[in-house]
Parts: structure tokens; sequence; C-alpha cells
């Protein structure tokens, strides 16, 4: 069962829920909407050939950050993978579970906002990554502070014994911008 709009703000008014900052926030019915940062990360396909995911990117740092310019935005070729982040950081408390949806308006372009990664676990605290992928045949512009993003929370039937904050080996833990996968760390 969902929170409503009205759960929600209520659980932003007693902080168990937190966004930063919260001005553009917007609700919809079941959730809010997030914002885009300007920061991105994408492939340097001419560096690296493969990636082994049983290895991960090891030493090699193929992803270069581009941070788009006041009144300019970052171009998503069709076809293309990028990593943004929200602008918003998201505090998540051990009682709730949050989901990550990208907007169905951006979808009817072509843009993927979560490639699968769209879980947000109980004792999240940081932005939120977001995996792109432009589905389309037309490049995409993407502005930093467009909405881009909405994230709904569901309850638990308990607390979780073990929240992501506090959880070994969690891997993006406090991210405070797009960060590239870190699987090589796998247990």
């Amino acid at each position: 069962m969902k929170l409503s709009d009205r759960d929600i703000l209520k659980r932003i008014e007693e902080r168990s829920i937190e966004i930063d900052p919260a001005d553009k926030v917007r609700f919809g019915p079941v959730s809010i909407d997030l914002t885009l940062d300007r920061r991105f990360l994408y492939f340097r396909h001419e560096q690296l050939s493969v990636i082994d995911v049983d290895k991960g990117l090891g030493h090699q740092d193929p992803m270069t950050q581009y941070d788009v310019p006041d009144g300019e935005a970052f171009i998503l070729q069709p076809k293309a993978f990028a990593l943004g982040a929200t602008k918003e950081r998201v505090k998540i408390p051990d009682d709730l579970v949050g989901w990550l949806d990208g907007r169905s308006s951006l979808a009817r372009i072509g843009l993927m906002v979560h490639a699968t990664a769209h879980t947000l676990e109980p004792g999240w605290n940081g932005v939120i990554t977001l995996e792109f992928f432009n589905a389309g045949n037309i490049a995409l512009a993407l502005r930093p502070g467009m909405r881009v993003c909405a994230v709904s929370f569901e309850p638990l039937t308990s607390p979780a014994l073990n929240p992501y904050d506090r959880k070994e080996g969690a891997k993006y833990v406090n991210q405070s911008g797009p960060v590239a996968s870190r699987v090589g760390s796998d247990n």
C-alpha cells in the first residue's frame, strides 16, 4: 500500500522523510517529482572495449563527468547511456521503501530514467543516481532543474533490521552526485 500525497507531506513535516532542497518538489497523488542536477557521467568508449562485470571497473575510470553550464543542456544521443542525479537529497526512514519511476511524458519521447535500479531501500540517504537511456532515434536535451522522476513510498510490515545506511558493504551511502558502478566490490 503506497503513501498518499497527504501521508508523504505529513512524513516530510515530521522529518521522517527528508527532501532537500524541497522548494521545487511537486506532489502527485502518490508521489513526489524530483528535479535533475547538472552533473552527468558518460562512457568514454574509445578507452574501454569491455567491462568484465565479475571484476568491475578496477582502477580504470571509463566515465567522464560533464557539468552542464547555466542555461545549457546535456545532449543524450539516440541509443546512448549516461548517469545523472537528482538535485534533491532524499532520506528514507527504516520503516519505508521508496520506488523510483520515470515520468510518463519523458518515456513517451524515449527517455528511460532508470535501467533497472528503482528501489530506494529503507535507510537510504543521498541524491539518487539516474540511469538514463535514450531508446529513441532523436537526441534529447536534458536540462538541469527539469522534473525528471517521481518517488513513491510504501510502508514495511516492520522497520528494517539492516537499513541501507547501516548495512555492511553498502556501496552508495551518502552519495552527492552521480556515482559510477561499483560492481567490482560485490561480495
